[in-house]
């Protein structure tokens, strides 16, 4: 498995664990909470990939350009949270 798709999977497991199971029982309906909760979660995803990657000068592709482990592990973890978040909104009918 490529580095990318490792990355990519990790995000996915963490955004699912919490937007499931950790944002209902501990957020509710609470969008403060919700954020707060969110960003705890994407420094889990980062420390993970930092513990493989720090020092390391290994390129990630987006595409059109390579950034390094953080702005990756950052980036896909924003375009994977983004449709969770708006389907736990509509779900718990939040208003914004």
């Amino acid at each position: 498995m490529s580095p990318e798709f490792a990355v990519i999977g990790l995000n996915i497991c963490i955004v699912a664990v919490a937007y499931t199971s950790v944002f209902p029982v501990l957020a509710g309906k609470n969008v403060k909470k919700i954020a707060l909760l969110d960003l705890i979660a994407s420094v889990i995803s980062l420390c993970i990939v930092g513990s493989v990657y720090w020092g390391n000068d290994f390129g990630f592709s987006l595409g059109l350009f390579e950034v390094n482990w953080f702005w990756y592990t950052l980036i896909t973890y924003g375009l994977c949270e983004i449709p969770a978040y708006l389907w736990y909104v509509k779900k718990h009918r939040i208003t914004l």
